[in-house]
């Protein structure tokens, strides 16, 4: 009788072990589909991923070569379309400003260039005061040059037999003639550009001319992300009411000067072209650069094409 009630215990025992692992298996598919309904639920806006692209021709815009053997581009005199009406106030109102033609690097000045400036005319090498990884992540020769001041900024360039690039400068030389929002168009695309996050291949800085794909519509890399740049004019706020049509430098003078492009730390909204920062003279960061820009009769040598 002993044997009897254990041989039953035991089959109740089976049997329910056995129902409680269909129940198991019955709940996980239950949650399972429940988490696959809820993610096709969600509604996200749809990014599109950088495909490979057909390799344009810039050859139309001619180039030459500044004095420390960097190579510009030739932006045509004419008009475009500044500033935002859908972006920040101080982007708005949207615009047209006519500018003479001028010359504008084609990448970012790298570390390697800016140190060589730095050593032959006895200028402090940028430092990092703050940066949360290991500093020799971001201190290549290759990367782009950062942590320099507004007045360095125009110190190299200037000693190249250039100059700061005005904001108008700035902004027809990323955008072209239209109103696009980033170099390669009015949509952000992962890949196209170093800005935050993981897509783009680069957790900091990038070496300038790392993506082809997101040049500008004259062929200038990074005029998105990688590192933001200083231009000549100090910042104003409701500068753009103005109206001023031709050649637009910026008020005179102000602590405050404009830095465009965004950087490898910001978002893709604060990438756009239009996107304008303001940040003290003074202001050395890991984020902001240098491109430089020269008139056309600056005298600097032709490449030749």
């Amino acid at each position: 009788m002993e044997n009897r009630g254990v041989l039953i215990g035991s089959i109740v025992f089976v049997f329910g072990s056995f129902i409680l692992l269909i129940v198991g298996l019955v709940y996980e598919s239950y949650k399972a589909k429940q988490m696959r309904d809820l993610a096709m639920s969600i509604k996200t806006e749809s990014r599109p991923v950088a495909a490979k692209t057909v390799a344009q021709d810039y050859s139309m815009y001619k180039t030459r070569v500044g004095d420390e053997g960097r190579e510009m581009v030739q932006i045509p005199e004419g008009p475009f379309t500044m500033g935002s009406n859908d972006g920040d106030p101080d982007e708005a109102p949207e615009h047209q400003v006519f500018l003479k033609g001028y010359y504008i690097d084609r990448n970012e000045v790298t570390q390697d260039e800016y140190l060589r400036f730095a050593k032959m005319t006895k200028r402090p090498v940028p430092r990092i005061e703050v940066f949360e990884d290991d500093q020799s992540k971001v201190l290549k020769p290759e990367l782009a040059a950062m942590s320099v001041s507004w007045e360095d900024a125009k110190a190299y360039c200037k000693w190249a037999g250039k100059r700061l690039p005005t904001e108008a400068e700035w902004e027809k030389a990323g955008r072209g003639e239209g109103k696009r929002k980033y170099p390669w168009g009015d949509k952000f695309v992962p890949g196209m550009a170093n800005v935050d996050g993981p897509e783009d291949g680069y957790k900091y800085l990038a070496p300038p001319g790392s993506f082809e794909a997101g040049r500008s519509p004259y062929g200038l890399h990074d005029m998105t992300g990688n590192v933001a740049e200083w231009v000549a004019d100090s910042y104003d706020e409701h500068f753009y009411k103005k109206g001023i049509y031709r050649d637009p430098k910026g008020p005179d003078d102000g602590d405050l000067k404009v830095v465009r492009g965004g950087s490898w730390r910001e978002t893709e909204q604060n990438a756009r072209l239009s996107k304008r920062f303001a940040a003290k003279y003074w202001r050395n960061d890991i984020t902001i650069g240098i491109r430089c820009a020269s008139d056309l009769d600056s005298g600097l040598e032709s490449a030749g094409q």
